[in-house]
């Protein structure tokens, strides 16, 4: 079982200056034109290209130097209300093996791929290099990161030997839907016993959704959503089972 989650837009700062270290090589073509584009942008334009607050000027900045920015564990450079929950410090080294991550920069790393700190989001529009691209590229319309990433995502995933439980948010799926996988929406019962959607805090139950799958004990062995949804009840979750949706009822 491989469970993909959501990235986050706050990542902790700093890291050890030993170098991108990422999985899934074949994305590393796609990863490396975003890399180049961004550093092609003075931040003025990257500010705007990106849509980002003065607030953010700092981090923007760190766009210019990707590959030679000080680097940790992805599942450490994620903060946020998901992996709060998650507490990926806590975890032992096995459950991090079932953990991957989402990224509108990296398309999707490992838990244990070593990441520079970035601002970019599945949202983002970003225009293509204009030593590269070539007078006609230019005139086009600037390329979201779905039309970027294309099928990149979606063919590593598909060639995973392990049942995937999708754990990104809508956007994040767009960059690469994978066919199949277990995806997982979190509701809550109102006092009139209807359903609705949790829409903040699914982050926090997703995180904890998480946690239990990885630290399972058969986690290597689960091959459908029924395994996945007896790993949750077996941990005192609510859940139910519709074709290849899991809900988790809180």
């Amino acid at each position: 079982m491989l469970i993909v989650l959501p990235p986050s837009e706050t990542k902790a700062p700093g890291g050890e200056m030993d170098g991108i270290d990422v999985s899934f090589p074949s994305l590393d073509p796609i990863r490396n034109e975003i890399m180049d584009d961004l550093a092609a942008l003075d931040l003025d334009e990257m500010m705007s290209a990106l849509k980002l607050p003065p607030t953010k000027r700092e981090e923007a900045a760190e766009n210019l130097e990707l590959r030679s920015a000080p680097v940790m564990p992805a599942i450490y450079r994620y903060t946020g209300v998901l992996y709060d929950a998650l507490s990926a410090d806590t975890l032992p080294d096995p459950a991090l093996r079932h953990l991957a991550i989402g990224s509108a920069l990296f398309g999707v790393v490992r838990a244990t791929d070593t990441i520079p700190r970035y601002r970019l989001s599945g949202g983002s529009k970003l225009p293509p290099h204009p030593q590269v691209a070539g007078v006609e590229a230019q005139k086009t319309a600037v390329p979201t990161m779905k039309a970027r990433w294309g099928t990149a995502i979606t063919d590593v995933l598909l060639s995973v030997d392990d049942l995937i439980v999708d754990m990104r948010s809508g956007a994040y799926q767009q960059l690469g839907p994978v066919p199949g996988a277990v995806t997982v929406r979190v509701e809550s019962v109102q006092e009139d016993g209807t359903r609705k959607v949790v829409s903040h805090y699914n982050k926090h139950y997703k995180g904890e959704l998480a946690r239990v799958l990885a630290t399972a004990l058969d986690a290597d062995s689960v091959t459908d959503i029924e395994g996945v949804a007896a790993i949750a009840e077996g941990n005192g979750m609510t859940v139910e089972v519709d074709g290849n949706q899991l809900t988790l009822v809180v």
